[in-house]
């Protein structure tokens, strides 16, 4: 009986290393951080990495006046967040960004998921879901 237990506990710490990991990136308007970063709160993120960014799209920028001349704005600020989850996460982070950061304008960003093959905590040498 003993030998049974023993042998199923590293099949069992093996299938949780495995479990799959998704990241976001999602391109966001600088003022919707703060809704954003809360939403994502409410459904259980614990960390995210937020970028300063500056791109265009459709949006393409637009053109200001400064001392009397005009000048083209190319790159527009926008803010980019980071976030690596267990993939029975990832439909409710992508709804609490999309939700969050929509005003219905142009230029209310994008969000990107991925497959996160490996995930490592450099202090402890956790690997998979347990390094996040």
């Amino acid at each position: 009986m003993l030998c049974g237990i023993i042998t199923a506990i590293p099949s069992l710490v093996h299938r949780r290393a495995d479990r799959g990991m998704k990241k976001i990136e999602a391109i966001i308007k600088p003022f919707k951080l703060d809704e954003v970063k809360e939403r994502l709160h409410e459904v259980g993120i614990k960390g995210i990495t937020v970028t300063e960014a500056k791109g265009f799209g459709r949006q393409k920028g637009h053109t200001e006046l400064y001392r009397g001349a005009e000048y083209a704005v190319d790159f527009l600020p926008k803010i980019k967040i980071e976030v690596v989850m267990e993939d029975d996460q990832i439909d409710q982070a992508v709804e609490a960004i999309q939700t969050s950061a929509f005003t219905g304008r142009i230029g209310d960003g994008k969000i990107f998921v991925s497959t996160i093959d490996q995930a490592i905590r450099i202090r402890t040498g956790e690997k998979g879901p347990e390094a996040l």
